[in-house]
């Protein structure tokens, strides 16, 4: 099966936005998913799309979007404040989800076993 991507914003795919976008969440994904593990039900997607859209063999346009996505999740600017009980996350895990039934057939077994073994490790035990 193949998916057709949607025509995407040429500003998501430019060099520079992918540059910053890559930065932010290279420096604040895991800081942001440790403070917020326990109460996000969207972690292990979260770590799929990051392992996704760090790796160099998915393709370019995937890449981009799972990015857009993770940067919006690491920042600390927020449509819907994080720090909300229970709707906090809502906003977050929409544009994560967004960008998994655009990009996601790009996440593969490889990245969600991954991100399975890395919240083994760091979810605490019960």
């Amino acid at each position: 099966m193949t998916h057709q991507m949607p025509p995407l914003d040429g500003e998501i795919l430019s060099p520079a936005r992918m540059a910053r976008n890559e930065r932010i969440v290279r420096d604040g994904f895991w800081r942001k998913l440790r403070r917020t593990l326990g109460r996000i039900p969207f972690a292990e997607d979260a770590v799929a799309a990051f392992y996704c859209a760090t790796d160099s063999t998915t393709p370019l346009h995937a890449r981009a979007i799972m990015l857009a996505a993770l940067a919006y999740f690491v920042l600390p600017i927020d449509l819907v404040p994080d720090a909300l009980t229970v709707i906090g996350f809502t906003d977050d895990a929409t544009v994560l989800a967004t960008a998994i039934a655009v990009a996601g057939a790009h996440i593969r077994p490889e990245h969600r076993a991954k991100a399975k073994r890395v919240l083994l490790i760091e979810t605490p035990a019960r």
